[in-house]
């Protein structure tokens, strides 16, 4: 009996009930067309080997219909031993492994992530199910680390404008700060980090879940470009870092259906993220790129560069390759799973590529085009 389960049979019962059917279905099945048939056959070929005796007809007749019945019972017998054998052996084969992989759920479902089930031999079948069992729990403990890892990121943001809040808010009520324009500002400027955080977790997480609300409308690349750059260029020369812009003419009138101020904030991130990144001195190029239907957009820079090992996973909320190095940075941990989850919103994909460290690096957008290239919009 199944555990959990009351008056439910166990595979092994299930088994040897429906081999036991099967058999005897076989040899009733045999049985009433070897008594249809087989005397029948066995009385024309007496008749045609000339034994016209009735008396040794009907004696070899007899004889012949006892022989098949013994043999057909002795077959019964042997069958069925031989198949409760093998279901027995099956069952104990199959009952391990799904004894294996049902402890291996439990652990997993009280957040043991790291089980998983061997590989149990049995079929093609039997291995596809424990490899995916197995790519499940890797999928999941994947998950749990990236949780953990963006709760104490996430508490970390939070602490140090709160902190900052807390302890000018005690001085003011102790009289050792005074109530300033220059304290006023830096209060408000943390608050605003805080509802800064607040709503970029939310645009991810509404981005990811399919619920992001859109205003998509025909604009040129140029115009999304060029309205980014403009923003961008007064914190570029402010940090010394040269920004440079590659946009053919055609790939900067091809049009896009897009959200011109989702797709601004992607193009912001990806800027504010290379500035961020490069010293003073260095150099930022943004290219735009047009080809079969798509458009890329390119954004890379002469700064620090991403060790290989991080590069898959640079677009994850909170996902930092050097804690110490990018908190020293600032932002909030979420710039480049914007980017990604707005992208995607639009049928695109963001990719991220560098050659290690010291390096530089790069980060592509690419889009798809729905309407080519419009020869008459002015703010391309």
């Amino acid at each position: 009996m199944t555990p959990g389960r009351p008056g439910s049979w166990g595979l092994g019962p299930r088994l040897l009930a429906a081999t036991v059917a099967v058999i005897l279905v076989a040899a009733a099945t045999a049985w009433v067309v070897a008594a249809a048939i087989g005397p029948a056959i066995f009385h024309d070929h007496l008749i045609l080997g000339a034994t016209a005796e009735p008396a040794v007809v009907r004696h070899a007749e007899e004889a012949f219909a006892t022989a098949s019945g013994v043999s057909l019972a002795v077959a019964l017998l042997v069958a069925l031993v031989t198949s409760v054998g093998m279901t027995i052996f099956l069952t104990r084969r199959i009952g391990r492994s799904l004894r294996r992989m049902r402890q291996a759920a439990a652990r997993v479902a009280g957040g043991d992530y790291s089980a998983r089930v061997p590989d149990p031999g049995m079929g093609a079948e039997f291995d596809d199910l424990a490899e995916a069992f197995n790519a499940m729990a890797a999928a999941l403990s994947s998950v749990e680390a990236t949780r953990t890892r963006m709760l104490g990121d996430l508490a970390h943001e939070m602490r140090t404008p709160v902190a900052t809040v807390d302890a000018y808010l005690e001085g003011l009520q102790d009289g050792v700060v005074e109530a300033d324009e220059a304290t006023l500002e830096m209060l408000r400027g943390q608050v605003a980090r805080l509802a800064r955080l607040g709503e970029d977790i939310s645009l991810v997480t509404s981005a990811e879940e399919g619920r992001l609300s859109m205003r998509r409308v025909p604009v040129s690349v140029g115009r999304i470009v060029d309205t980014a750059v403009a923003q961008a260029s007064p914190r570029y020369t402010s940090k010394g870092v040269e920004l440079e812009v590659a946009m053919p003419e055609t790939a900067g009138r091809t049009v896009l259906d897009a959200d011109v101020d989702r797709m601004g904030q992607v193009l912001t991130n990806l800027l504010d993220n290379a500035l961020r990144h490069t010293p003073a001195g260095g150099t930022v190029q943004l290219t735009v790129q047009g080809a079969s239907g798509r458009v890329r957009i390119s954004v890379a820079d002469t700064g620090e560069g991403i060790a290989p090992e991080h590069v898959p996973h640079v677009f994850e909320r909170f996902y930092r390759a050097d804690t110490a190095r990018d908190r020293a940075h600032g932002g909030s941990g979420v710039g480049l799973a914007i980017v990604r989850s707005i992208t995607h919103a639009h049928g695109g994909t963001a990719t991220a590529s560098s050659a290690g460290l010291g390096e530089g690096a790069m980060f592509t957008v690419d889009l798809p085009v729905t309407r080519g290239v419009r020869q008459d919009d002015p703010d391309a």
